[in-house]
Parts: structure tokens; C-alpha cells; sequence
């Protein structure tokens, strides 16, 4: 009774060393090459095949479906990706996940695997505890830490599996059928969270010969099945389109489980005589294959279908909020949620532009497409309700850089929020700017003094020629190679305005506008735009340096 103890300890040790390595293996990745799978996903999905592919190349490399999973949901929130080719992604996903089972069952059970592990512990470790000041030989410490926890926690499940093989009688469960199986395989993986993790102990009791290959098979389509309950419980209060993968992927799983459940003799019967393989574990990594294979086969041509049908559930939770960006991408994925960010800070830029335009009635700007925001934002009723909306953006976005902050940003990224907070806080004092004075603009307009309104003309001019400039300056892709002078040129033509304004006093009608309320209106507008223009100039120099990898100044 002592020695089945132990073995049952010795096999729970040897699970979450195995999950330990997997969380290390994938934490190595991501510092070594992390950026680079983020723009492969992004890069390469632009149509579902490619998303299939791109996802199962990243999955098979990274081992990890929950990261891939995640990057597409950030992806998806900031638009750049569709949701069908998300779809793709999450089929490639499943089918990447395979290929532990591979390396697992090529090396782990025809080998002394303990042994096979400890080279990499050794210099692994040493790598990750004492060359922290080099990032990349951390890394690579990390992951081969990673690589060998993986292969001792197998041999430790192996071993301990083999010693109690004699003492585990799985009739019980065979008199119920294969179902019986599939139920374990799937109620086991989700538990541990982990159809890796799932697979191992699949092939240990196989090379044990507590199970046979149609029990293994049913096992297996069991952990496919219960890998689902990562996403299901991590969509759950999430947005409406981490919902909708969600949803996807268990329909998937389900679909194509069930259906190769009912083929299951079939299918080892063609892995054996099709394939020529004899090896009870390769044959069982290859089902596992093709099960997810079949899978892709058979839903890929119904993905525009599906997607349709998705876009019209869980509609009650799309997020709220005015922002159209980051509301659904997850700060966990902070480059990705800093260009989402980028986005909101020009829509931001759009809605005080359009703010002050009205504030001195100034008509539509030429050389400007409306877009769906601003027809949204043209149901506001009262400029007062248009600066609420400019400040409610405002605290969203301000909550938002609050937890960014939360996470372990690079030195480029934190110099990048910072820059953008700086950039928002600008526009929005641009925009109180003009709120302050827009009831004496009103004023000025229904007066009939003349000198009131030869100044406001030509405020109006000046407003108009200068939100211009800082359009075609906020299109140019490149750096610009000239910083605007707009700050001087605001200074002059605040200058000039006064003296014109002070020289023409004594012609004026006594019962006009008050002289304080024309030179406030004027200060007001002219503070409006140096905001502005100090913002966006700010912001795309800094941006600018820190994408070419300078430091402002320098």
C-alpha cells in the first residue's frame, strides 16, 4: 500500500514539473522571439488559410494555445485582424498543440530521459540565476530550464505509471465502453488546464499498457475537447469577441471529437495499414494529429458561415464605453494594446478638432472624409455634451494607461505610454481651452459690433488654416525631417491680433463687445492651439525616436 503511494506522488511530482517546464519553456520563447511572433500574427493572417498556418507554425514553437489565443484577441479588439481569420488562427492553434505529443513520444520513451534532461537543467539554470544583466542568455536560460523540466517530469510520470501498472485495473471503466474514456480524458484535462500535460499522461499509461490504442484514441478526443475550458473560463466576463472565439473553439472541439469518436476503429485501422506504423505511441501522436487535421478539413469551408452566426451572439457583451480600441484588447498584451492606444489618441485629436470647429461655427474642413466615428459623434446634442464626451474619452483612457502601467513594459514601451498621455492631456486641455470662452463666442456672433467680428473672422481663419497644417503633418507617414514653428507662429499672430484689436478701439461702438471679453476669446484660442500643436508635434517626435531607436535630444 506504501509503494502504490508513493508511485501516486511520484506521478503528481512528475505533473507539475512537466507543467512547471511548459510554463518556462513558453516564458523563454516569449523573451526570445516574442515580438516577432506577435508581427508573424499579425503579418500573416490576412486570409483564414494563412491564419491556419501561421497558427499552427507559432503554436508548434511557442507550445503554448492560451498565448496565441490571447495575441489573437488583442489583434481582433484593435482591428487588425478579422474575425474569421482569428477563426483560422484558433484552428491552427489546436493542430500546433500537437506537436509536444510528437517530440514527446520520438525522444521521451526511447530514451534514459532523466539523464537526457539534466544538461539542460544545468546550464539553464545557471544562465537564468546569474546572467540576468544579459536578457537574451536569460532567456535561453529560461528555456532550456524550460526543455528540461519537461522531459523529467515525463520520466517521473513514466516511471511511476510502469510501477503501478499492475495495480491499476481499468476493467470498471472498459465495461462502460470507450465513452467512458473520452468522459476521463476530458474531465482530467480540465482539471490540470493542460492537453499536453493530458496527452503525456496518455502515452505513459499507453507504453504502460494500462489502456489500449482505441481507449488512448478516446482519451485523447477527450482532452481536445477539455482543453476548451482554458478559453470558456477565461472569456467569462470577458468582451463579446473573446466570448465568440471561445464559443468557436469548444463548437470546434465538439464537432470534430465526436465525429472521429464514432470512426475510431476506422481510423487506427488507416493509421496502421495506410501509414505502415507499428508503434502503438507514434500512432497515437498521429491520430491526435490527424484528429485536428480532420477537424480543419471539414470546418474551414463553412468559416464565413460561422462567423456570421458569431457575430450575432453574446451581443449583450460588447463593452462600454466611448473609446473604439482598447475596450477590447487586454493590457496583458502591451505593444499591441500601445498601438491601439496610438489609434484612440487620434480620434481623440479628431473629436477636439471637430469640437473647436464648431465652437467657432466654422463649416467642415476641406480634404476631410467623414467616417463612422464622426457621424456618431454629430449626435451629440450641444457643444457641452461634445466636450463631456471629450473628457469621458479622457478618463477611459487615463484608466487604461493606469493599468498598463501594471505591467512589465519595456523601456521603449513605457517612454511610448508616456508620450501618449502627455499627447492626450495636450488635446484635451485644447479643447477646455475653447470651452472656457465658447459663450463669448456666441456673444461676439450675435453682436453687431463690427470690431468684434473682424476679429472673430479672423480667428476663424486663423483656426482653420492652422488645423489644417497639423492634418497634412499628422498624414506624413515618414519623420518630418522640419519641426513646425507653429508655437512662434500662434505667438505673432496673437501679437498681431491684439495691436490690431487695441488700434482700432477708439472707432469702435461703446455698446459693442466688451474689450476683456474680445482679448480673452483671442488668448483662449490661441492657448487652444499651441495645446494642440504641442501635443501632436510631442507626439510623433517621440515616436519617432523611439521607433528608430533614439532617444529624444540625441
Amino acid at each position: 500500500m506504501k509503494e502504490v503511494a508513493f508511485d501516486y506522488w511520484m506521478f503528481l511530482a512528475g505533473l507539475g514539473i512537466f507543467l512547471f517546464g511548459m510554463y518556462h519553456l513558453e516564458d523563454g520563447v516569449k523573451g526570445l522571439a516574442g515580438k516577432s511572433f506577435k508581427n508573424l500574427i499579425q503579418r500573416f493572417t490576412n486570409k483564414s488559410w494563412q491564419g491556419i498556418i501561421t497558427g499552427t507554425v507559432v503554436t508548434g514553437i511557442l507550445q503554448s494555445s492560451s498565448m496565441v489565443t490571447l495575441l489573437v484577441l488583442a489583434f481582433l479588439g484593435g482591428g487588425m485582424i478579422t474575425l474569421r481569420n482569428s477563426l483560422g488562427v484558433v484552428l491552427g492553434a489546436n493542430l500546433g498543440t500537437t506537436f509536444t505529443a510528437w517530440i514527446v513520444a520520438t525522444l521521451g520513451f526511447k530514451m534514459d530521459i532523466a539523464d537526457f534532461s539534466y544538461p539542460f537543467l544545468a546550464i539553464g539554470i545557471v544562465s537564468y540565476l546569474f546572467l540576468k544583466s544579459r536578457p537574451f542568455l536569460k532567456n535561453l536560460g529560461a528555456f532550456l530550464v524550460g526543455f528540461g523540466l519537461l522531459f523529467l517530469g515525463l520520466d517521473f510520470m513514466k516511471v511511476s505509471v510502469e510501477n503501478i501498472a499492475g495495480e491499476i485495473d481499468l476493467t470498471f471503466f472498459a465495461s462502460y465502453g470507450l465513452g467512458a474514456f473520452l468522459l476521463m480524458g476530458l474531465v482530467i484535462t480540465g482539471l490540470i488546464q493542460s492537453s499536453s500535460a493530458m496527452i503525456v499522461i496518455i502515452l505513459s499509461a499507453l507504453n504502460a499498457g494500462l489502456v489500449d490504442i482505441y481507449q488512448s484514441v478516446a482519451m485523447v478526443i477527450g482532452a481536445n475537447i477539455g482543453t476548451t475550458a482554458t478559453l470558456v473560463i477565461g472569456s467569462l466576463g470577458g468582451t463579446a469577441d473573446k466570448k465568440r472565439l471561445s464559443m468557436a473553439n469548444v463548437i470546434f472541439n465538439l464537432f470534430a471529437g465526436f465525429l472521429v469518436f464514432f470512426f475510431i476503429h476506422e481510423l487506427v485501422y488507416g493509421a496502421y495499414y495506410i501509414f505502415r506504423v507499428e508503434d502503438p505511441l507514434m500512432e497515437l501522436v498521429l491520430l491526435n494529429t490527424l484528429l485536428n487535421l480532420i477537424g480543419i478539413v471539414l470546418i474551414y469551408p463553412f468559416l464565413g458561415l460561422f462567423e456570421r452566426f458569431l457575430r450575432h451572439r453574446f451581443l449583450q457583451a460588447e463593452p462600454a464605453g466611448e473609446t473604439l480600441y482598447i475596450k477590447n484588447i487586454s493590457p496583458d498584451v502591451p505593444d499591441v494594446a500601445l498601438k491601439a492606444l496610438d489609434k484612440e489618441l487620434k480620434q481623440v485629436y479628431l473629436y477636439t478638432r471637430e469640437f473647436i470647429l464648431d465652437c467657432l461655427k466654422i463649416g467642415p474642413m476641406t480634404n476631410h472624409k467623414d467616417s463612422g466615428w464622426k457621424m456618431i459623434f454629430r449626435r451629440a446634442t450641444g457643444l457641452n455634451e461634445r466636450y463631456d464626451k471629450i473628457k469621458r474619452l479622457e478618463d477611459e483612457l487615463t484608466s487604461y494607461y493606469a493599468q498598463l502601467q501594471e505591467q512589465n513594459l519595456n523601456i521603449t514601451e513605457a517612454e511610448q505610454l508616456t508620450a501618449s498621455m502627455m499627447g492626450l492631456r495636450s488635446i484635451v486641455y485644447g479643447a477646455k481651452d475653447m470651452k472656457d470662452v465658447m459663450h463669448n463666442i456666441q456673444f461676439m456672433m450675435e453682436n453687431e459690433d463690427p470690431l468684434g467680428i473682424e476679429i472673430l473672422k479672423r480667428l476663424q481663419e486663423f483656426v482653420r488654416l492652422r488645423l489644417g497644417e497639423i492634418n497634412s503633418y499628422l498624414e506624413e507617414e515618414n519623420q518630418p525631417e522640419v519641426i513646425p514653428d507653429w508655437l512662434q507662429q500662434n505667438e505673432i499672430f496673437y501679437n498681431e491680433t491684439i495691436n490690431y484689436l487695441y488700434k482700432n478701439i477708439k472707432s469702435r461702438n461703446k455698446e459693442g463687445v466688451p474689450i476683456s471679453t474680445i482679448t480673452n476669446v483671442v488668448k483662449q484660442t490661441v492657448s487652444s492651439m499651441d495645446n494642440l500643436c504641442s501635443s501632436i508635434i510631442y507626439w510623433k517626435l517621440k515616436k519617432g525616436t523611439i521607433l528608430n531607436g533614439h532617444e529624444p535630444g540625441e
